[in-house]
């Protein structure tokens, strides 16, 4: 089984026991991190793509060091001008191992989703789209502003 998932702005497909490099995460060496933004599900037979994200479904990994990445060089440079500028920097990073991909799966093996879709519980894409078109295109007058009858009443009375 695999996922993706979104972390530090960046997406990584992990599998459980890989080992990666994510930008610097808030624990300690030794402490589980879950990764809840996850974007897709796989496992060989099924996908299961997630808009934007897969309900329910968690990463779940321990953190194995805290450390630096390599050194980068930022160097700045106007000919003619004598204007140079070297700068360095090194990216913090948290090691993690991925321990488990918890997925969203009811108790028969189908995936929780599809069977509340099927249920008739979750909208479809299709139907909520449909929707949205229909509230757009109804023009709403404000609380406050009068009818166009009494308006045109007002203007004739004043002359």
């Amino acid at each position: 089984m695999y996922a993706v998932v979104s972390a530090g702005g960046k997406q990584y497909r992990l599998s459980p026991g890989q080992v990666l490099e994510v930008e610097k995460l808030p624990a300690a060496v030794g402490d589980q991190v879950v990764f809840d933004e996850v974007l897709l599900l796989g496992d060989g037979e099924q996908l299961q793509v997630g808009t934007p994200l897969v309900e329910g479904a968690r990463v779940i990994g321990t953190v194995v060091d805290q450390g630096k990445g390599e050194k980068i060089i930022v160097f700045k440079f106007k000919r003619r001008k004598m204007y140079r500028r070297k700068r360095g920097h090194r990216q913090l990073l948290t090691t993690v191992q991925i321990d488990e991909i918890i997925s969203p799966v009811s108790g028969e093996g189908e995936i929780a989703e599809s069977v509340a879709e099927a249920s008739g519980e979750l909208e479809t894409p299709s139907a909520s789209r449909k929707q949205a078109r229909q509230t757009r295109r109804k023009p709403v007058a404000p609380a406050d502003a009068p009818d166009d009858d009494s308006s045109a009443e007002t203007s004739e009375k004043e002359d």
